[in-house]
């Protein structure tokens, strides 16, 4: 099965770790955390790898080359302008049918063949791997109605949503809904799935997942990375190869 992973992103919210190299190279632990995920997928049994790639696109290949290192097939395509999350899509002409989709900086304990079998079972044009968040507001929020009448008082409440984990399985129907070459988020592309009456199931997951979005969450990954090693499936040493 194919693997394309969403690699072209500029990581603004990482500088200053982002001035020189791309996201995908930036260090959890000893290791990049593009480098986390390929050894995942090998792990896994996926060994077919395209990165889609732009900002600083020489230093990826650099450093991944084909992946005879990990032991995969890794190709590279290439965005001459950006193309959002879900453009990249369409610039892959041999996708297999279905195949996996994620972003190159997450954090995750989740069981990626598992992810597989699940949507091949779920009869659906996508799936999204998905796990539950809990969002505080550190302040006392009111409930009004239209006259603005206060009708209720919380303070600092927690919300919980099911939010997307940055992993995804897609039927190659869904390249039916992209133009090559256009501009194109995942949301957007899911909303116009929903509103063509497509089905969009949800794989549910309740273990590790760290989004490495923000200088927060990336500083708490490297907290966490000791303590999670074990449930991420890394392997052993790979050998140097020239």
């Amino acid at each position: 099965m194919k693997v394309l992973i969403l690699a072209g992103g500029t990581g603004t919210r990482l500088t200053p770790h982002t001035a020189t190299m791309p996201k995908p190279l930036v260090p959890v632990g000893d290791l990049p955390i593009l480098e986390i995920i390929i050894r995942q997928l090998k792990h896994f049994g996926f060994e077919t790898i395209t990165l889609a790639v732009g900002h600083l696109a020489s230093q990826l290949e650099a450093y991944f080359g084909r992946g005879e290192k990990w032991g995969v097939e890794i190709s590279y395509s290439y965005e001459a302008t950006p193309l959002g999350t879900a453009g990249p899509l369409a610039l892959v002409d041999d996708l297999s049918d279905p195949f996996l989709v994620m972003n190159g900086d997450i954090l995750t304990a989740l069981d990626y063949r598992h992810l597989v079998e699940w949507h091949r079972q779920a009869d659906s044009v996508a799936t999204i791997a998905c796990c539950r968040k809990e969002v505080r507001i550190n302040l006392g929020v009111l409930e009004t109605n239209k006259e603005d009448r206060l009708l209720d008082y919380l303070e600092k409440p927690v919300f919980t949503y099911s939010v997307s984990m940055g992993a995804y399985v897609f039927s190659r129907r869904v390249l039916g809904y992209l133009q090559k070459g256009e501009h194109v988020d995942l949301p957007d592309l899911m909303k116009s799935l929903v509103r063509n009456e497509q089905a969009v199931a949800l794989y549910k997951f309740d273990g590790y997942w760290r989004d490495i979005g923000t200088m927060e969450d990336y500083e708490q990954a490297n907290r966490e990375l000791a303590s999670v090693r074990d449930s991420l499936h890394l392997g052993t040493e790979v050998e140097n190869y020239p």
